[in-house]
């Protein structure tokens, strides 16, 4: 499958790069873009039907896991596709939460009680926190399944009320991308609040994020960055600056860009890639204009 949005870099222009400071953030994009949904929006055009970019596999896991761990690495993150999907799914997990407090960044749909019983166990057990990140992107269930598919909606609130009746607090994330079809009254923040007070979290966290011109969305056609546009700004705010992407086919920069090889920085090991990050990619200046982090904060 070819993603949208891939970029030309124009020799003739000099790219600015994000200087590397050091390991905080680990992201293993664990079941590369394998996914059970075929989400509209989806930034790296995930699906039901053969990946382009393939899952990782547990050895190479594994190894990205002891080398982040010997590099201080702050915080682990759990992504794809959908991890859940990932038959060696749990197992990564409790070698992670060895490692730091790790983030699961979820469809919610493959989320039963059988699955959330585990999750709460392997969280009782781990030296560090697990949280989970349940993606919905409308509080209707009818707008939401416009992005997600038919079912997607009351899969994923059954895997929040699951998870909340277990102890775990999920953070629900969202995007923009139905914003505009609500008219006036509370805004995004304040409906996911009050809609996840009613399935009985007291207390809601929400993840807010930009709709990005890549994947399934027509690329927006900005011009990227310049050494200009970046006068007098802190690179080092950039996630790019202190985080790393491993995947099947190489380490990357970005999660947001991870696959595409103008954000590639090594086809081996994660050490490798310790080095500055093209800032290149028109989703770069998304980041710089709303100091958007994929983090959980």
């Amino acid at each position: 499958m070819t993603v949208s949005g891939l970029p030309v870099i124009k020799s003739e222009r000099r790219v600015p790069t994000a200087p590397f400071l050091g390991l905080s953030t680990l992201w293993i994009q664990i079941t590369g873009t394998w996914c059970n949904l075929e989400c509209r929006h989806c930034i790296n055009a995930s699906g039901p039907r053969a990946p382009w970019l393939r899952p990782l596999d547990a050895v190479t896991a594994r190894r990205a896991l002891a080398e982040a761990e010997a590099a201080g690495v702050k915080e682990i993150y759990f992504t794809g596709g959908e991890p859940v999907l990932h038959r060696e799914f749990l197992p990564l997990l409790e070698r992670a939460l060895a490692v730091a407090p790790t983030t699961v960044l979820t469809n919610g749909t493959l989320i039963g009680a059988e699955e959330a019983d585990a999750l709460a166990a392997l969280a009782g057990r781990a030296p560090y926190s697990l949280e989970i990140r349940v993606s919905l992107d409308d509080t209707d269930r009818v707008l939401n399944d416009r992005v997600r598919g038919e079912g997607a909606w009351a899969k994923a609130v059954e895997a929040v009320r699951l998870m909340r009746a277990r102890g775990l607090l999920p953070i629900v994330t969202a995007t923009e991308i139905t914003r505009d079809l609500h008219g006036p009254g509370p805004g995004m923040y304040e409906r996911f609040h009050e809609f996840l007070r009613e399935q009985g979290v007291d207390r809601p966290r929400v993840k807010i994020m930009p709709v990005f011109a890549l994947g399934r969305q027509p690329a927006s056609g900005e011009p990227p960055l310049t050494e200009e546009d970046l006068e007098g700004f802190d690179r080092s705010v950039l996630q790019c600056a202190d985080a790393r992407v491993v995947t099947a086919s190489g380490v990357y920069a970005c999660p947001i860009l991870a696959g595409l090889p103008g954000a590639r920085l090594s086809t081996g090991g994660l050490a490798e890639s310790f080095t500055a990050a093209a800032l290149y990619h028109s989703a770069c200046v998304t980041c710089r204009r709303t100091g958007m982090t994929c983090r959980n904060s």
